[in-house]
Formats: C-alpha cells, sequence, structure tokens
C-alpha cells in the first residue's frame, strides 16, 4: 500500500476522497461494496468522465490483439471487462476484492470467471496463466502498491502483456517507476511505454499506461 498523502482532485466526489484514503483490504472492500449500485454513473459524470477503462481496453487490443486470454486485475464493476468484450476480446476472468463489485462485473456478461481476491497479497493462479493482464484504477491512492506488478508479470505468458494504469502523481513518488526499472533489470520484463493519458478527464487527472512485456 502507498503511503502519499492524497492530492488528486476528488471531482466533488466524496466516495473518490475516501477511496484515496484506504487503510487496508478491508477498508476496501467495504468501501467498494456500498459504492458498487452508484459507482458507474457516478464515474460517468462530467466531473469525473472516467476515460481509463476505454484507453486501457484500447491498450490491450492494440499491443495483444484480440486472440487472448486475458484477466482483468482489480476488475470492479466490469467496466474494462465491457470495453474489452466490445472490442472483440472474448476470454477475460475477473478478479477484485469486493463482492459487490464483482455482481455487478457479473452482469456484464463479459467475463468467463469472477472470483474475490486481495491484490496485495499473491494469487492461488498458476504463473504464466494469461496472454494478458489489465489493471485499471487500482494502482492509486491507498490501493495495491508497486509489488503487484510482479504478480502480474508472473501470471503473464512469456511474450505476453501487462498494461496497466498508475496515477501520475505516484508514478515516482509511490515507487511504481522504481519497481518497473528493477523488473526490467532482473530480466521478468521490458518496459514497452508508460506514457501519460487521461485517466478522470472531467477532474484532469492523469495516468501512466504502463505497458510490460512479460520475459
Amino acid at each position: 500500500m502507498t503511503s502519499d498523502e492524497p492530492t488528486t482532485p476528488s471531482g466533488g466526489s466524496s466516495h473518490v476522497e475516501r477511496a484515496y484514503r484506504l487503510q487496508g483490504p478491508d477498508d476496501a472492500r467495504a468501501l467498494y461494496d456500498e459504492w458498487a449500485a452508484s459507482y458507474d454513473a457516478e464515474l460517468a459524470g462530467e466531473s469525473q468522465g472516467y476515460v481509463a477503462p476505454g484507453l486501457a481496453a484500447d491498450t490491450v487490443v492494440r499491443v495483444a490483439g484480440t486472440g487472448v486470454t486475458v484477466l482483468d486485475a482489480g476488475c470492479g464493476t466490469g467496466l474494462v471487462g465491457a470495453a474489452l468484450a466490445e472490442r472483440g476480446v472474448g476470454v477475460i476472468d475477473g478478479v477484485d476484492v469486493s463482492p459487490g463489485m464483482l455482481e455487478q462485473a457479473r452482469a456484464t456478461g463479459a467475463y468467463r470467471t469472477l472470483e474475490p481476491a486481495d491484490l496485495t497479497r499473491p494469487l492461488p493462479t498458476p504463473a504464466d496463466s494469461y496472454d494478458a493482464v489489465v489493471c485499471v484504477g487500482t494502482l492509486t491512492h491507498g490501493h495495491v502498491g508497486p509489488e503487484a506488478l510482479a504478480e502480474f508479470v508472473r501470471l503473464t505468458r512469456p511474450g505476453g502483456t501487462v498494461v496497466a494504469t498508475v496515477l501520475d502523481d505516484i508514478w515516482e513518488s509511490g515507487g511504481y517507476r522504481s519497481e518497473v526499472d528493477r523488473l526490467a533489470a532482473s530480466g521478468a520484463a521490458q518496459l514497452v511505454s508508460a506514457d501519460i493519458t487521461p485517466y478522470r478527464a472531467g477532474a484532469g487527472v492523469d495516468a501512466r499506461m504502463l505497458v510490460l512485456a512479460a520475459r
């Protein structure tokens, strides 16, 4: 978990403000269970303009194609899975800490499987299980720290791709850049790109669209 003091604009959302101050997986589970029913509508509003799920789905399709098996790590209500399915990706599994969010994701019909998981810990999934792992909205204040990147790489087959959004204001201070450098130095993954992209465009918040090639 990152310890940075939240500085990112909330766009007037009390839920977003609370999300940036989470104190661990139990706190996250409680918030997102409460938020699940209104999450999509709130983030789609003008004040938030949550464009990251669609941009991440575009990135997955661009770098990995559509004939791939994808893990949506921290899938939430299924915004990323639905966007991937709309773009022709047919095999998508999802994991999330919140049962309430998983229930919403299930309603999209986009996922092969949906399971509860705490991304601050290693998953029971065998290594090299996916062609791509995508993670949107989870590498942020108070959520999952940079150590998750190594787990995403472990789950990705050699030659596969990890696509993840990392809030730009914690890319360096939160240790994400140094973890990417460590993974590259160890030979576990190659940095393809980490371009700045809109995230919650309505609130003026940007993120790094991180693309790693698993080795």
